[in-house]
């Protein structure tokens, strides 16, 4: 008997080498970890995010005339060129203050929306206006709030938005927005491309979105499924874009936000990703992944920013990163800054090879190739995984023109009953509703066509 009880606890023991062993493997997961294997950005795709930045920023001003936050030269935005500006009193609060600017030299159409305002209640009912799978679209699940703060917008700039368009055949649509403005900015665009009709008949490939600082705001279907649109921008161990906690449940625990990222990392750590995969409401950042890092473990201070980007199914930001960075990177100054430090330095590098023009448009259609196919590739893999409501690239049509083009003509014409030459404004918040429908278990799901 005395033997046995000199002997230490065996559970005691198990359960404490389980504990250092977690501590020691969430200790050493750094943020390169996500994106070591991705490829490298180019100059040529990256060059929107810091000057989109700007335009976020610009929100925040009261004078454009008269920055707060001085531009560095060649980003800074024209007051004459402002089309739009919305604050919390215009929106009535249901959506995060913005602005639709025409770039003309950069032949670009853009509404920039803000991230959240800590001191306004009505950005944390967008937020709280959502549950566990409450809203199905296309197949897929989406934030409900954000949904219907993305239906508010384009309510509103439906009109002017197609007068630009048409005004200007030739210019891009970019939709932009930093955490809880980027989370409806991503929104925006899936309705967009779902019903480019009600825009004009406006080509997909004029559609294009920039999330800074992403919240997860869409199932993994969707995120890969339009990743041909939407572009997702992260900075080092922004916290948002990997914690799979409900928005509502972050902001709520707001003031003991560590607290609740480490014991969702604990939690996360016992959740196989096979299991994650197989959640079909589990929500991820969307589209396209570009990840700026610039600091390496067990190093100090910062190095030079390297962009790499994918569009991942698996490991798509899946891990919180223990770092008293988290918080800081998700602020959009720093991504701001960060972002034009990695364009320099890719702009650089091009100048000393010392790229002719020629070689750099053919570089472009290489890229664009590249990522119509690495896109593909992501879409098969999804199905391959039997992610829920994956589809193929020929069933959905994302690389076939013809076939999108009536899928989506199938779509409007079915939740709107009304032609595309009706002068009638449309109501985008009303097509919204339109599009869903219940169904035995109290869920909106997208109806049927006809």
């Amino acid at each position: 008997m005395s033997v046995l009880c000199g002997l230490p606890p065996l559970l005691e023991c198990v359960y404490c080498v389980a504990c250092a062993r977690w501590a020691w493997k969430r200790c050493l997961h750094s943020a390169g970890h996500d994106s070591e294997t991705w490829g490298l950005a180019t100059a040529e795709e990256f060059e929107p995010v810091p000057r989109l930045c700007r335009y976020i920023l610009a929100v925040y001003e009261d004078d454009l005339r008269q920055p707060q936050w001085e531009p560095p030269e060649g980003y800074g935005i024209n007051p004459d060129c402002l089309i739009v500006k919305k604050n919390y009193p215009d929106t009535g609060g249901r959506v995060p203050p913005y602005l639709l600017y025409l770039d003309h030299e950069h032949a670009d159409i853009v509404l920039a929306i803000r991230g959240l305002d800590l001191a306004k209640h009505s950005d944390y009912a967008v937020l709280l206006d959502n549950k566990l799978g409450q809203r199905k679209f296309d197949g897929g699940y989406v934030h409900n709030g954000l949904l219907k703060a993305a239906g508010l917008v384009l309510n509103t700039e439906c009109e002017i938005l197609r007068q630009l368009l048409e005004k200007h055949p030739n210019y891009t649509l970019t939709f932009t927005g930093h955490s809880l403005g980027s989370g409806v900015a991503a929104l925006l665009t899936l309705v967009v491309a779902q019903n480019r009709d009600r825009l004009g008949n406006i080509d997909r490939k004029r559609i294009r979105c920039f999330a800074i600082a992403p919240a997860r705001c869409m199932s993994l279907n969707l995120a890969v499924r339009y990743a041909d649109v939407i572009n997702s921008i992260v900075l080092q161990d922004d916290f948002l874009p990997r914690t799979a906690t409900p928005l509502e449940d972050i902001f709520k625990s707001l003031f003991c936000l560590p607290c609740l990222l480490c014991l969702r990392c604990m939690r996360d750590t016992c959740i196989s990703e096979e299991k994650m995969l197989k959640d079909p409401r589990r929500l991820y950042a969307p589209g396209r992944l570009y990840h700026i890092v610039e600091r390496k473990p067990f190093r100090c201070g910062r190095f030079p920013p390297v962009v790499r980007t994918a569009v991942p199914v698996d490991g798509r930001f899946e891990h919180i990163v223990l770092s008293c960075n988290a918080t800081s990177d998700h602020a959009i100054i720093w991504i701001e800054r960060e972002a034009r430090r990695a364009l320099e330095l890719m702009e650089e590098r091009d100048h000393v090879m010392e790229i002719p023009a020629k070689q750099k448009m053919e570089r472009q259609q290489t890229l664009t190739r590249e990522h119509g196919e690495e896109h593909k590739a992501a879409l098969q893999r999804a199905v391959t995984l039997a992610v829920p409501h994956a589809f193929s690239p020929s069933h959905y049509g994302t690389f076939d023109e013809k076939a999108d083009e009536q899928s989506d003509k199938s779509v409007g014409d079915s939740s709107t009953g009304s032609s595309t030459k009706s002068k009638k404004k449309d109501n985008w918040e009303e097509l919204i509703e339109r599009l869903f429908e219940k169904d035995e278990s109290g869920h909106m799901i997208l109806k049927k066509p006809q």
